[in-house]
């Protein structure tokens, strides 16, 4: 019995031995996670620098970017509008079109695309390196424009349609300028014109072509669904009455030059026998520029008419303008009529052509579709 109580009371010991060394087991591997867990921490530490300086420099970009933006936005709000600086695109038909108004604005296009790439950061080398190819295609011509201002002066070229009779052109000399005249086809009621255009240094054919609606076509106007034999037979005769013309251009000729066969046969006769042709953007709807590429011939368009109102102070606004565009991209070309108020504001302007050369049409830069 006593030996019963005895193993009783050293089992109770070991028991209590075995509980207090659980205990302190636990207490052990507690502060051994905590022990652990700061060292990691500590050693951590010297590593976060760089993770929150490379995020910093991330953030910081994204920031930069974001304020760039807000900047360009900024600018463009206080920038004049392209309407305030070219007034000239208001204008109604024949004296505008949308091509005309691209012609003057793709570059801005262009820039706007740039600036919505970056906005998109993703894939933006390759993107970028496209967009510049393509700013390249428009820049180019522009700088080149730039040194020809800075070389000889923005240059403007007057074209004087509807030439026909001797008076009319020595009204035009008077002007004492370089000034494109451009002569109509002889017929019975002006035989001379041909002949009186042989005298000139230089000078261009005005085609007769048919038009949207026109109470007073000319003799042997061109119509859509002539034929190529007659269109080309047409450019032969005119070839052989002006064997010195370089360049032609349209009289009238809304409704032919917007007709695909029909410049298509126009310009393939103009090839044969050496004519560029310089379109007076008579319709919105021109498919000159389509042709002109087809057929690998220089592209010429008119910037502005001066006389669709035979008024002294219209006149004089839409010459202003001629010279606001040639200023701004290095040339232009402005279409008038022998009226005598055009040819009167012409002589009286000479004042705002001190700062520019009036030169014929053959100095005028020429374009590649």
């Amino acid at each position: 019995m006593a030996q019963k109580r005895k193993i009783k009371r050293t089992h109770k010991v070991k028991t209590k031995k075995n509980k207090k060394f659980n205990r302190q087991k636990t207490v052990n591997l507690v502060l051994s996670f905590l022990v652990i867990s700061l060292i990691t921490t500590i050693a951590s530490y010297f590593y976060l620098p760089n993770n929150v300086k490379s995020n910093d420099s991330k953030n910081n970009l994204i920031s930069n970017i974001q304020q760039d933006y807000k900047q360009y936005n900024k600018n463009k709000q206080e920038t004049p509008t392209y309407e305030e600086k070219a007034p000239f695109i208001t204008e109604k038909f024949e004296e505008y079109t949308k091509e005309l108004e691209q012609d003057y604005t793709n570059v801005e296009e262009i820039k706007q695309d740039i600036i919505n790439i970056i906005k998109n950061t993703k894939k933006i080398e390759p993107i970028v390196t496209q967009k510049i190819e393509e700013i390249k295609e428009v820049i180019i011509p522009k700088e080149q424009a730039k040194i020809e201002i800075i070389n000889n002066k923005p240059k403007l070229a007057i074209i004087i349609d509807d030439v026909t009779l001797q008076s009319q052109v020595n009204n035009i000399q008077k002007i004492n300028h370089n000034i494109t005249m451009s002569f109509m086809p002889p017929i019975k009621t002006h035989k001379n014109s041909a002949k009186i255009a042989q005298d000139l240094d230089f000078y261009m054919v005005h085609f007769p072509m048919q038009a949207t609606s026109f109470k007073f076509e000319e003799t042997h106007t061109l119509h859509i669904g002539d034929s190529y034999e007659k269109i080309e037979k047409r450019v032969k005769k005119v070839r052989e009455w002006y064997p010195n013309a370089k360049y032609t251009n349209n009289h009238t000729g809304s409704r032919f030059t917007a007709h695909d066969e029909s410049m298509d046969y126009f310009y393939r006769a103009l090839k044969k026998y050496n004519f560029i042709f310089l379109d007076s953007r008579t319709t919105p709807k021109t498919v000159s520029k389509k042709y002109a590429k087809k057929y690998d011939l220089p592209f010429l368009a008119r910037n502005i008419f001066l006389d669709n109102k035979q008024d002294y102070q219209y006149i004089l606004g839409q010459l202003k303008k001629s010279i606001k565009i040639a200023k701004k991209s290095g040339y232009a070309i402005a279409i008038g009529h022998p009226h005598k108020i055009t040819l009167k504001v012409l002589k009286e302007a000479e004042p705002l052509f001190k700062d520019l050369n009036l030169v014929y049409v053959n100095k005028i830069p020429h374009t590649n579709p």
